[in-house]
């Protein structure tokens, strides 16, 4: 082989694939409106009604989404790494579901939004066409992910993997109550919600349920590694929200219950991911 040929089939297998290369542009193109997000609603999370897309009420139902957002941030900022497509693949299908849900809130809820104001049209934009291009997402990289193992790689054991796919369970069945049967449930929620905050919360409860469902069937720890960091920032920034807005919590047993079951939910999952990341090495 010549210096000069030497030379193209290092630039060849250094050049994105195309996969890759979409997989990069959506994660970026993302970013930056999950972080202007999260600042809003979690950061300035009483200032809904001048600064954002609709008036959330009471704060904690802000910040809450906002955890779920920078779990995001940290997931898509994962994606856009190259070659990185293992490490967010198994979370992406919850990401579909989260926006397709959002998209439907929207357009069933349009009254409650603040119609000309720009935080309502970036969100009507992004949630209208983020189902689609996750979708576009998901088929262009059908092939990439051969649900190989990285070197040294963990097998989450089955009964593990049972007990996290039962929370799952949990997590995704509260998350649809609450978005299919809002007016229900309302009463019942810790905290004051409406049928739209409703659904907006239980769009956000799915995510951590399809997630753990998708470890039934791959073991690999290399293939959720990424996106449990993303659900333990997530599940942090829930708990500094509800001390920091505690006021917000009814007086009743269900804001006991759910508050223990969070606490208890990121102390199992940092203890999880600890336990897996001493088996297993990050994967190149």
């Amino acid at each position: 082989m010549t210096e000069s040929t030497a030379v193209v089939d290092k630039h060849s297998a250094a050049r994105p694939t195309g996969a890759e290369l979409y997989t990069r542009l959506l994660a970026a193109f993302l970013l930056p409106f999950l972080a202007a997000a999260f600042v809003l609603l979690y950061l300035l999370p009483g200032t809904t009604d001048a600064l954002f897309a609709w008036t959330i009420e009471p704060p904690l139902t802000a910040m809450f989404l906002a955890s779920a957002y920078l779990g995001g941030i940290w997931f898509f900022a994962a994606a856009a790494r190259p070659g990185n497509w293992r490490a967010v693949n198994r979370g992406i299908p919850a990401v579909l579901v989260f926006a397709t849900l959002l998209l439907v809130a929207t357009l069933l809820h349009l009254d409650k939004f603040h119609p000309g104001h720009i935080s309502f049209i970036v969100w009507f934009a992004l949630y209208l066409t983020t189902p689609a291009l996750v979708v576009i997402l998901m088929i262009v990289n059908r092939h990439t992910d051969d649900g190989t193992h990285a070197p040294r790689d963990y097998r989450v054991p089955l009964p593990t993997r049972i007990v996290l796919a039962a929370i799952g369970v949990a997590s995704l069945a509260t998350g649809l109550a609450l978005f299919f049967q809002a007016d229900a449930l309302i009463a019942a929620w810790p905290w004051t919600l409406t049928p739209l905050t409703a659904q907006v919360m239980g769009a956000a409860l799915t995510l951590p349920g399809i997630v753990n469902l998708a470890l039934l069937r791959d073991p690999r720890w290399s293939a959720f590694r990424t996106v449990f960091q993303a659900q333990i920032v997530s599940l942090v920034a829930i708990v500094l929200a509800l001390i920091i807005r505690a006021a917000d919590l009814k007086l009743a047993p269900s804001s006991v219950v759910f508050c223990a079951g969070i606490a208890l939910s990121l102390v199992a999952y940092v203890l999880f991911y600890l336990h897996n990341d001493r088996r297993s090495i990050r994967p190149r």
